[in-house]
């Protein structure tokens, strides 16, 4: 929208007819019709004078490319912003850091619990164990629902400490002085503890088949039990891996948040808050597909390599939703 029209629709907002901004201004009537057809243009003065008589900026006259549209967007969302206080912050950082700790764990205990079905299912099927494959298999499941059920609970707990701060997730803030600095500065004296653990922790998920391979090594094809043992030391060390992965990236990810950077600036809490509903029907179609495979073809062993094709998958799919925003 070019000046000519901003004078425009500024006077006919404002109930005058160009006599009466002419009288405002003290100029003549000809005057206010040249600068509509934006046959002149009215010199610096007179601009600041329009800003005052309309009740807007000067860089709202100027300005060629701001709309009133995006500039009322703007000040809704500024409306719309929600404040921080230190103690607020304080606070979120300290429930988070423990949470962390929490949802590792949790998450360990999901890789790990086929780990009692698989070894039993080997050792009974390889006759190291005086268990029929119904006694294996029960036995194996039981613990497997047992850890899933203190992950839960791990899961839900540590939801319920730290449901008061979702609004830092899904929502713009503002927060008050000082704020930023200490969570920078915390966040810088993080850093080295989060490199270090995510650097393990990734290199422990690539060494993870180690042991299988070692064990086709020294037993070709003729020892099955070892082969599953090795497959259970690779669950148990990609435990360990991710463990180490989760709980830096959730202390990380509490940084960014408050700073509303990375996964967390304005745009990415946008596209969360209207893609959040997929999100949510995504891992429970993979969750439904991870225990049908399991239970249907008892293939626990095998089936544990839904969980990072599903990761990877949602990655792409996320990727493809926000560069789709971004155009739009």
């Amino acid at each position: 929208m070019i000046l000519a029209d901003k004078i425009i629709e500024q006077r006919k907002k404002n109930g005058w007819s160009q006599e009466e901004l002419a009288e405002k201004m003290d100029v003549s009537r000809q005057s206010i019709s040249k600068w509509e057809s934006a046959q002149s243009v009215p010199d610096m003065g007179r601009i600041v004078l329009l800003s005052q008589i309309f009740g807007v900026s000067t860089d709202y006259l100027l300005k060629d490319e701001l709309e009133q549209a995006e500039a009322a967007a703007d000040e809704e969302i500024d409306r719309e912003l929600r404040t921080v206080s230190m103690e607020e912050a304080s606070a979120f950082l300290q429930v988070r850091e423990e949470n962390a700790s929490r949802v590792a764990l949790g998450v360990m205990l999901c890789i790990l619990s086929p780990i009692i079905l698989i070894l039993l299912g080997g050792a009974q099927e390889s006759g190291r164990i005086a268990l029929s494959e119904a006694q294996a298999m029960g036995l194996g499941l039981a613990v497997l629902f047992v850890l899933v059920g203190c992950a839960v609970a791990l899961f839900v707990t540590s939801g319920l400490r730290s449901s008061r701060f979702e609004y830092l997730e899904r929502e713009p803030i503002d927060t008050l002085y000082g704020v930023d600095g200490m969570v920078r500065d915390r966040r810088e004296k993080f850093r080295p503890i989060f490199s270090r653990q995510l650097t393990i922790g990734i290199v422990l998920c690539v060494v993870a088949v180690l042991p299988l391979f070692l064990s086709l090594f020294l037993f070709g094809e003729d020892e099955s039990f070892f082969h599953i043992v090795a497959i259970c030391l690779l669950l148990a060390i990609v435990a360990v891996g991710v463990l180490l992965i989760v709980r830096a990236s959730i202390v990380w990810g509490a940084f960014q948040q408050l700073l509303e950077e990375g996964d967390y600036d304005r745009g990415n809490k946008l596209a969360e808050k209207k893609y959040s509903a997929i999100s949510g029907c995504y891992w429970m179609l993979v969750t439904a597909g991870f225990l049908a495979w399991g239970f249907i073809t008892n293939s626990w062993d095998r089936c544990w390599i839904v969980w990072p094709i599903a990761g990877v998958l949602f990655g792409a799919f996320w990727g493809v939703l926000r560069a789709l925003q971004k155009k739009d």
